[in-house]
């Protein structure tokens, strides 16, 4: 049981795909709140999307995200539970041991850790592709009556399209604009992400009960989610800007720069932009990602015991 286990990987694909499509109108919403301009609250975002692109203005860029972040997120899940079982093997010689706190926090900053290698320029696309109808060149250079005849509706045909050119224009490096903001985020946010993930399903679990039940993995998924975006929401502004950052011009140098230009511009708050929104998308979209990966990794090891 101490080897790689390779369920847990097409589990966390299973995930990964109920949660981007539970997920990704709020994502939207979320993005346009932190590296756009003019929407001023989340209730005006929604209704201008939605009134100037209609439904289909929530769900622009997703079809890149519902492939590569289930590829994503099996990466995520396949190494968290695979080095929270070489953990327990090591320090208490079964891997089916219960870990520890600090067992948990090691496995999730792994997890956090490699998942910037494959999340890094999902992230990337999928909010150049989210923010193609932001007035870049107005809005943040005042450009306004300099610059003419740029469609910025067409700067990217399609995700294929946007890899394309990132790679002309910057290199394997441009896939990468914001990963260092990224793996701030992401090492502690995972932390708090499985921590209560596994703490509440212990909680909510009756005693006696082999696995936890749907509904406890539902709400251990879901509030976990919630704890772990809404905590997450400062370095998801700055990596947001820094990603969104480039499709015409570069405006920032770097995620100090970025941090700095922001809170010059829009003071202290502006790292909080899109709080409410991080943690509300947080809860459905978490919930719906653990649940598809339990049952599935359910479903897989059934079978696999019925035909070994």
């Amino acid at each position: 049981m101490g080897s790689l286990q390779l369920d847990d990987f097409v589990a966390g694909w299973v995930g990964g795909a109920a949660g981007v499509i539970v997920g990704h109108p709020l994502d939207t919403v979320k993005t346009r709140l932190q590296a756009g301009q003019g929407y001023g609250s989340t209730f005006n975002c929604v209704l201008t999307v939605y009134r100037n692109e209609t439904a289909a203005g929530f769900f622009k860029g997703m079809s890149f995200p519902l492939v590569s972040i289930a590829v994503y997120n099996s990466v995520v899940f396949g190494v968290f539970s695979n080095t929270q079982r070489l953990i327990s093997q090591h320090r208490y010689g079964n891997s089916n041991s219960p870990p520890a706190l600090m067992d948990l926090a090691l496995a999730s900053m792994a997890a956090g850790t490699v998942s910037v290698g494959i999340g890094g320029p999902v992230d990337l696309v999928k909010i150049r592709l989210q923010m193609q109808t932001q007035p870049f060149l107005e809005a943040n250079l005042n450009l306004k009556h300099r610059v003419t005849g740029i469609s910025i509706q067409t700067a990217y045909k399609s995700p294929v399209h946007c890899v394309a050119t990132i790679l002309r224009q910057d290199g394997l490096a441009g896939l990468y604009r914001g990963s260092s903001a990224m793996i701030l985020r992401d090492i502690p946010g995972y932390c708090l992400y499985f921590i209560p993930y596994t703490f509440l399903c212990g909680w909510i679990t009756p005693d006696g009960c082999l696995s936890p039940s749907p509904f406890s993995v539902w709400i251990a998924g879901g509030i976990a989610g919630a704890i772990s975006w809404g905590t997450a929401t400062p370095m998801d502004v700055v990596k947001s800007r820094l990603q969104a950052d480039g499709v015409y011009f570069k405006k920032y140098k770097g995620i100090i720069d970025c941090i700095s230009q922001s809170y010059h511009n829009d003071g202290l708050k502006v790292f909080f932009r899109g709080l409410m929104v991080n943690a509300v998308r947080g809860f459905p979209m978490s919930a719906a990602m653990f649940l598809g990966y339990e049952l599935s990794l359910k479903a897989i090891r059934n079978q696999m015991e019925t035909n070994p």
